[in-house]
């Protein structure tokens, strides 16, 4: 976790549709914005509000920069679900927000000449950030990607949950490819099938970075194992402090110094973003 979190006050700004349910707020919060690196994440909760009382994780959408470059915002994907959810929805633009972070650890520096980003529902809103660093159209931290090509391979149930990716059309460098179950948009199918194909035809090993649904993401973990390449899952566990104190988001991770061979880690502190190979699978899935 990083050692600048700061906890602050964020005011809306906008809020618009992503898709069926999933919304994006944009927020003024410099404190955050200047420091958050994609697949971090940062805690929300309503301002001089106690229900509900505790804090919710969300993952960096991307940051908002002035005339001059400096960061003085950030953008947030939310999936309208419950309590907070619905009232993040529902609050009026100028009303204020509690936020701390940045939290957690992000997603690696890339080492490959290929970036396969595997999304599915909710999912696809960390890489927005994660394709515009890679692209090298924007700087987060200071390195740069050695990637060459960027690709997002994104799945949903049927064509109404599909986001609005109006935000990769600014991405030239960036293949996209949709996969729908019932086939109504895009592939017919799920996201393993266009990921085992670019597996299988890659001139090199490329690096996979998922985020979505567990099955979805053991699955997607699973294949690239099989194929000896490098799997980074960005973990949607629910939390409710984001420093480490609560143990409520521990995840099942391999330690070979462990009497069982695995142990917990706690996906605020040490993750959220693990290696595929090191997540316990059959514990997480139960």
């Amino acid at each position: 976790m990083t050692s600048c979190a700061a906890q602050a006050r964020a005011t809306i700004l906008e809020r618009d549709t992503l898709a069926a349910e999933n919304f994006r707020l944009r927020l003024h919060c410099p404190e955050i914005a200047a420091q958050i690196t994609p697949g971090q994440f940062f805690m929300l909760r309503a301002a001089d509000r106690y229900d509900p009382l505790l804090g919710r994780p969300f993952a960096l959408y991307d940051t908002i920069v002035d005339e001059h470059g400096v960061p003085t915002g950030i953008d947030v994907g939310i999936h309208a679900i419950g309590k907070m959810t619905g009232l993040l929805e529902q609050i009026r633009i100028g009303e204020e927000l509690e936020i701390w972070g940045p939290l957690g650890n992000g997603f690696p520096e890339i080492q490959t000449d290929h970036l396969i980003q595997v999304a599915g529902g909710i999912g696809y809103t960390p890489f927005v950030a994660v394709s515009r660093e890679v692209l090298q159209q924007k700087t987060y931290r200071e390195r740069k990607s050695s990637a060459k090509q960027a690709s997002l391979v994104y799945g949903v149930r049927t064509k109404s949950q599909r986001a609005n990716l109006s935000d990769w059309s600014d991405l030239p460098g960036l293949d996209v490819e949709i996969c729908t179950e019932d086939g109504s948009e895009g592939r017919k199918g799920l996201v393993t099938e266009p990921l085992r194909d670019m597996l299988e035809q890659a001139d090199s090993k490329p690096t996979v970075f998922t985020c979505g649904p567990v099955r979805m993401m053991h699955a997607v973990s699973e294949l690239c194992r099989e194929h000896e390449v490098e799997c980074w899952v960005s973990l949607e566990t629910p939390m409710a402090c984001g420093y480490g104190a609560c143990f409520s988001c521990v995840v099942p991770v391999t330690d070979d110094s462990a009497e069982m061979g695995w142990d917990y880690r706690r996906s605020c502190v040490e993750g959220p973003v693990f290696r595929g190979n090191d997540i316990v699978w059959e514990q997480l899935l139960g």
